[in-house]
């Protein structure tokens, strides 16, 4: 797809296009500044899911009745969609989960069970969400693997300059994220992925903040696995995906079992099918997975570079705004980053000023956001995030520092 600038896009149309920013919240008008936790929902997203349950509504692949074709069809046009979105080579190199937490224990169990042993090696990064960490312990428990991680500077970034000495030939994985979910930093992933491949490593990437704002090609990018979520990308909850290389998923043993993923079962022996449908046991998310569809068809019409322009504007006048106010300490780089800030403000603890906020109609999050050994690397407790998508104004940024600056007052 060309690239749309953000400039010609009317993005008051677009916003017009999520019902649920029309709702009050304590009789203000409701600011959504929560998006790196779960996006809000486009009606082209909702009615893909009404037309499910309302025409097609069946169970898939097992059934020879015309809904259970119907259902199979457009399931199976979903991971044909959401290959194209990321650009892997076939669609059989994409397996449904429930999302990036998902995906990741998959490979951990899956792949980590079957390749990792008592002193392999998985390399992490200190910024990594805990969905990308407690997995990788699990597994170095089982397994007598050990974990190391890259440190991360002041400014947020990676400490690069420690690669060398890190990537050594013990480490079997490195796995990292592609935009940090409270620094917003977006991590060099290519480079990061050669650099992992000419010590001939494996990279899992977490692309659950970025793939549902700036492009991304899983073999440009040059990853191993990538895991992502639907509901932060417009689209359903409890539906995401797992994408690996055809060859190392032909190489895994199933992750669950059960009806679905099989070809024979006698009391003895059970025969898999081939990937990705070995591991997707039972009745899968067939509407999460036609509604996740639906979220990358909505996306594409705008054009993943123009939501990353417009996303980067957001943050980064976020980011000079929050300096104007007393006691504020902003955390991330202070050049391109993902579309988030997190800060803390001497005024008040971020459970405090989130609730503070709340009474105003803005919703931000408060806490640790599931980066608890990020936090301590940064000698605090949490932050306050707002985080942007391009349904997001900045009046509405506007509007975040007036509340911010009563909250300042209330506090003090």
């Amino acid at each position: 797809m060309h690239k749309i600038a953000a400039s010609t896009i009317d993005w008051d149309a677009v916003r017009g296009d999520f019902p649920i920013l029309r709702e009050r919240a304590h009789g203000h008008p409701l600011i959504y500044l929560d998006s790196a936790a779960t996006s809000q929902k486009p009606r082209a997203v909702i009615e893909a899911l009404r037309n499910f349950y309302e025409h097609e509504n069946a169970n898939v692949h097992r059934g020879l009745h015309t809904l259970s074709t119907r259902a199979t069809e457009a399931y199976e046009k979903a991971r044909r969609r959401v290959a194209e979105y990321i650009g892997a080579a076939s669609a059989d190199e994409i397996v449904f989960t429930r999302g990036t937490t998902e995906s990741i224990n998959l490979v951990a169990q899956a792949w980590g069970g079957k390749f990792i042993r008592q002193g392999d090696v998985i390399l992490l990064t200190v910024m990594e969400h805990h969905s990308n960490l407690v997995p990788w312990q699990l597994l170095a428990e089982r397994t007598g693997a050990r974990l190391r991680f890259v440190p991360v500077l002041d400014d947020g970034t990676l400490d690069l300059d420690q690669l060398s000495s890190l990537l050594t030939p013990e480490v079997k994985l490195f796995a990292f994220t592609h935009i940090s979910n409270s620094l917003g930093t977006i991590n060099p992933v290519a480079n990061l992925c050669a650099k992992a491949h000419a010590v001939g490593v494996l990279a899992l990437v977490d692309a659950a903040q970025s793939v549902g704002h700036l492009p991304i090609n899983v073999r440009e990018l040059g990853c191993d696995f990538l895991a992502f979520s639907g509901h932060k990308m417009c689209g359903p909850t409890g539906i995401g995906a797992l994408y690996a290389r055809a060859e190392i998923l032909d190489s895994m043993p199933p992750y669950h079992g059960g009806g679905e993923m099989i070809v024979s079962v006698t009391l003895e022996k059970t025969t898999f099918k081939k990937a990705p449908h070995r591991f997707e046991a039972g009745t899968p998310n067939v509407a999460g997975a036609i509604g996740l569809a639906a979220a990358i068809d909505y996306l594409e019409q705008i054009g993943r570079p123009a939501i990353f322009e417009h996303d980067s504007q957001l943050a980064r006048y976020a980011a000079e705004r929050l300096t104007e106010l007393p006691g504020t300490r902003v955390f991330g780089p202070t050049d391109e980053r993902g579309a988030l800030v997190g800060f803390v403000m001497d005024a008040a603890h971020p459970h405090d000023l989130t609730t503070f906020a709340d009474q105003y109609g803005l919703a931000m999050r408060g806490g640790h956001h599931c980066n608890q050994p990020l936090m301590r690397r940064f000698g605090v407790s949490g932050t306050t995030r707002a985080s942007f998508y391009f349904y997001n104004t900045m009046e509405e940024i506007d509007r975040m520092i007036e509340i911010l600056q009563a909250a300042v007052r209330f506090f003090s």
